[in-house]
């Protein structure tokens, strides 16, 4: 495939990488984030590698996150793009994630040590 002179080159080699770590999140269950932000990229090639991915039956919005976020499966079972806004509607990230579920969705373990102090309290003000 002939690359246009004002592309980077790196829209296949981004592809071939969510394919290597599809296999990855298959055999090992490693979970993989691309940030897209952080890859050299010309005009229209993230637009391009957003097309190629295409889009699948699950989109999520999130309005109480800080700002903004959406994520949605791509054409591909398992990856997933994710964009994250600011307070103000400006996108300040951008990523593919290769998950089972996207890591938005995981609970902190902090939150969670969290919630059994206040469930706790609560238990302890029902038993008195």
């Amino acid at each position: 495939m002939e690359t246009a002179a004002h592309e980077t080159g790196n829209v296949v080699p981004l592809l071939h990488e969510v394919r290597q770590a599809i296999q990855r999140q298959i055999e090992s269950g490693e979970d993989t984030v691309i940030d897209l932000r952080s890859l050299p990229m010309a005009p229209g090639e993230e637009a391009r590698i957003e097309e190629m991915l295409g889009r699948g039956e699950m989109e999520v919005r999130l309005i109480n996150a800080l700002g903004l976020t959406e994520i949605h499966e791509t054409s591909f079972s398992g990856v997933w793009w994710v964009v994250y806004h600011n307070q103000n509607d400006a996108v300040i990230g951008k990523f593919i994630e290769i998950a089972r579920v996207p890591s938005m969705f995981n609970s902190q373990t902090v939150d969670m040590k969290a919630a059994i102090d206040v469930m706790d309290q609560a238990l302890s003000a029902t038993d008195h």
